[in-house]
C-alpha cells in the first residue's frame, strides 16, 4: 500500500498538547548542554501529562495500558541551562487499530532543539499482549490529529 504524501499544512493545523518544563542543573552534561538521555525523560513527562487529560484513564474496569514500540529522535541544536521554561509540543500523527504515532518538538519561543516520534501500542496488562484501541481512545487521539 502506498502511503500518502505528508501534508505539511495539516501538521501545522494539528492541535498540540503543550507541556512546559525547566531544564534542571542535573540535566546538564560535561559539555554544558542537556545530556541526550534527558530528552527522553522530557518526552515521557509530556506523554504522561497528555494522557492524564484523557477522561478514559479514570475508567479502570479493564487493565489497559500503552507501551512504547519505537522512539526516533533528531537533535537539532544544543539546549542549555537557563531560567526560561522550555516546552514539549506533542501531537498524533496516525491512528491504527492497535497503535498510534506521536510526534514531538522540544522547543522554546526561538528554537527547536529536538524533533522526535514514537509508536505507541495499546496493551492489555492482564493478558500481556497488544489489544485494539477502544472508540473512546480513538476519539481522544483524534483531538490531537
Amino acid at each position: 500500500m502506498v502511503q500518502p504524501a505528508l501534508d505539511v499544512d495539516r501538521l501545522h493545523e494539528a492541535r498540540r498538547h503543550v507541556h512546559e518544563f525547566h531544564v534542571r542543573f542535573g540535566d546538564i552534561d560535561a559539555l554544558g548542554h542537556v545530556n541526550n538521555c534527558r530528552y527522553f525523560t522530557y518526552l515521557e513527562d509530556a506523554r504522561i501529562a497528555m494522557f492524564r487529560l484523557d477522561p478514559m484513564r479514570e475508567d479502570r474496569d479493564q487493565l489497559n495500558g500503552l507501551v512504547i514500540a519505537r522512539h526516533e529522535i533528531d537533535y537539532r541544536r544544543p539546549m542549555l541551562f537557563g531560567p526560561d521554561p522550555a516546552r514539549v509540543e506533542t501531537w498524533v500523527t496516525d491512528v491504527r487499530p492497535a497503535s498510534f504515532g506521536l510526534a514531538y518538538e522540544i522547543r522554546d519561543d526561538r528554537h527547536v532543539y529536538v524533533q522526535a516520534t514514537s509508536v505507541m501500542v495499546a496493551y492489555d496488562l492482564e493478558k500481556t499482549r497488544a489489544r485494539r484501541l477502544t472508540q473512546r481512545e480513538r476519539a481522544f487521539l483524534d483531538q490531537y490529529r
